[in-house]
């Protein structure tokens, strides 16, 4: 099962109806099903959970939409909106916070041209900010989907993005 990101979705556009349907075909979605998993692969094939996609995934569980929707509300893993290829986290906890991570944010920001919690016009980029990474000594720190950026400043933080950019062309 590929987690590739589509056309479709690096446009921005809902999956069809008819890919969702192939994807839980594919999957072998039923009543016996880990939901949590079946969540995980359906965005990593889609990017987000659209509203119809969580109705037809209710609908083929027998699981009450309004359940599904208190998990993904839970979780801050789900998406029910396009989300950017690539998620770049700027931690505000206190260590980094005092090490200069407003600096880096304010400069991804710029960068971007985009504010907290929202996607770049090309659905390259989504930016958030959390509480905290785990990864205190080496704050201010930035995570780019899964590999951490420790001993950001803002020069550092663009050449980051930067990269990550580039290599998407």
């Amino acid at each position: 099962m590929a987690e590739t990101i589509t056309d479709q979705q690096a446009a921005g556009q809902a999956p069809s109806e008819a890919d969702v349907n192939a994807v839980l075909d594919e999957l072998g979605i039923s009543p016996s099903c880990n939901l949590i998993s079946v969540l995980q692969d359906v965005q990593g094939r889609f990017g987000y959970l659209s509203p119809w996609t969580l109705e037809e995934i209710s609908r083929r569980t027998k699981i009450r939409l309004s359940r599904i929707y208190g998990v993904v509300s839970f979780y801050a893993q789900f998406y029910t909106e396009p989300h950017g290829r690539h998620t770049v986290r700027v931690c505000r906890g206190t260590a980094c916070y005092v090490r200069g991570s407003k600096r880096v944010l304010n400069a991804v920001k710029a960068q971007l041209g985009i504010e907290e919690e929202d996607t770049t016009e090309d659905m390259m980029f989504t930016l958030q900010t959390v509480a905290c990474l785990g990864a205190c000594a080496l704050g201010p720190v930035m995570v780019v989907d899964s590999t951490y950026h420790g001993k950001m400043d803002p020069r550092k933080a663009i050449g980051v993005l930067q990269t990550y950019r580039d290599e998407s062309h």
